[in-house]
């Protein structure tokens, strides 16, 4: 872990202490299966099954640096995946919910959260694209899949003051979109270029 933020992280202009911090103590190889574990720490995404991916480390530092998290946040994350983002947020704000389309991969993140120890976050197999109105509002929102805009229902669920992070484009290539809610105002803002499995659902990208 610590060859991983100090040759990965640091040296791309990760500064945020407490996100420094987070990525150092979540073990990583714990989040993804045994068949790939000992690739846990290198500079690229990973298949965790079904079609999907664990993220960059680095990619997974630059959406939780630009969430801008101070410890008390009440978070919505959209694709669960294997859990490894949920326990980042986990370290860093006070309730994290997480939504994963697919069964067998949230029982794959519950097991795991479990594992390390990750009480504060709640788990939901549902279409992630809808968000959880039951939970809503949130103070921040990060999707870690590609969708062809930031999903309306997501920005109806933003608290008044919260800020949203998701990759928006095309299926095969997008640029992370930070919406900043403030009442009734949206700024937008655009950052590093990515790939992202696409959000499949309603608001997403149909099957």
């Amino acid at each position: 872990m610590e060859k991983m933020v100090n040759h990965q992280l640091i040296p791309r202009g990760i500064k945020d202490e407490r996100v420094i911090d987070a990525m150092s103590k979540v073990p990583r190889h714990l989040f993804v299966p045994e068949k790939v574990r000992d690739r846990a720490y290198d500079d690229c995404a990973l298949p965790i099954g079904f079609g999907q991916t664990i993220s960059q480390p680095y990619m997974v530092a630059v959406m939780t640096e630009l969430l801008e998290l101070k410890g008390t946040e009440k978070v919505l994350e959209i694709g669960t995946g294997s859990g490894y983002q949920a326990a980042v947020l986990g370290e860093l704000a006070g309730k994290v919910y997480s939504i994963e389309r697919i069964p067998e991969l949230t029982a794959f993140a519950r097991a795991n959260l479990d594992t390390t120890g990750y009480r504060n976050v709640e788990l939901k197999t549902f279409d992630g694209s809808v968000g959880w109105t039951d939970e809503a509002p949130f103070d921040r929102i990060i999707v870690t899949a590609a969708t062809p805009e930031f999903p309306q229902p997501l920005i109806d669920q933003m608290s008044d003051d919260s800020i949203g992070i998701a990759p928006v484009g095309t299926r095969f290539s997008q640029m992370l979109l930070r919406i900043r809610k403030d009442k009734d105002k949206l700024t937008e803002s655009r950052f590093t270029p990515c790939v992202f499995v696409p959000l499949l659902g309603k608001y997403g990208w149909e099957e």
